[in-house]
């Protein structure tokens, strides 16, 4: 009979437990964002940008898989900490049909921006259904350029004495990274975004040596203790979250993301990136 009422109890206690966690990973950490503050070292950087912040957004996912007033609320707080430059890695959507960019529209109101320089690249979510809709990512480009930002689908730009290169998404139907990279000039203070971290492993470089800024992975959003998350939609499993050194001269910084695609996370908190930029050695 002890071991009966053991067992009972043990069982409630481990019911109740599994429903806090899951009603904590549903309600409470999609919604708990956190600030991560990164040092940026960047070769030949200019005098007068030393100690400026570069801020990192990503993957916001509007649509109707969760409530993006989070995300509108989560833009009024980052634009209190006045970053210099913001950037945007990718998926704005979750496209299911057109009403996504009314969505779209409603959250880009309350946009980000930054006082020396706004840029974005696109990620798969931007191009539609199947990944191939380049009315979609058009729509999108428009609002974003409405919204004060400047979209780089496989193109350069140099804002305050940074360089920043844009390459279009890896499973979109706009992916020419050899066009963008062409544009890196040797000793240039430069900054490299691309949607999906994998484009790092190809031979498309033209021997740039670096920061990369990626998203797309949201750091698993489900990542078990001392295990690593056990879904990742890239083929290197390396690339999960933070600063990855490439171990060539590049690194890699992939952002857990703003938004998610199906409402739950545990133990990977979404973010935004604030990074203060250094002179490299």
């Amino acid at each position: 009979m002890e071991r009966r009422k053991f067992l009972k109890k043990t069982f409630k206690w481990g019911a109740g437990l599994g429903i806090l966690a899951g009603l904590y990973s549903w309600q409470l950490e999609p919604f708990w964002l956190e600030f991560v503050r990164v040092k940026m070292p960047v070769k030949n950087l200019p005098e007068h940008l030393i100690g400026k912040t570069l801020m990192q957004i990503s993957d916001i996912h509007i649509g109707n898989s969760f409530d993006y007033q989070y995300i509108i609320d989560s833009f009024k707080e980052a634009q209190s900490l006045n970053p210099d430059f913001v950037v945007y890695t990718g998926d704005y959507v979750s496209y299911e049909d057109d009403s996504q960019f009314i969505q779209l529209k409603e959250v880009l109101a309350h946009a980000v921006t930054g006082s020396m320089g706004t840029v974005a690249v696109l990620g798969n979510h931007d191009y539609g259904i199947n990944y191939e809709e380049e009315r979609v990512a058009a729509d999108i480009t428009g609002q974003l350029i409405n919204a004060g930002v400047t979209v780089l689908r496989n193109e350069a730009v140099q804002m305050s004495g940074l360089h920043i290169i844009g390459i279009d998404d890896m499973w979109g139907i706009n992916f020419y990274p050899e066009k963008a990279m062409k544009q890196f000039q040797e000793g240039a203070p430069t900054i490299v975004l691309c949607h999906n971290p994998d484009v790092c492993d190809l031979p498309v470089w033209n021997n740039y040596k670096g920061w990369i800024l990626s998203g797309h992975t949201h750091g698993g959003q489900v990542k078990p203790p001392f295990l690593p998350p056990p879904m990742l939609p890239v083929e290197n499993r390396n690339y999960t979250a933070g600063v990855i050194d490439l171990e060539d001269g590049r690194s890699l910084y992939i952002n857990r993301a703003l938004g998610c695609l199906l409402q739950v996370r545990f133990n990977v908190r979404p973010e935004i990136t604030l990074f203060t930029l250094a002179r490299e050695d």
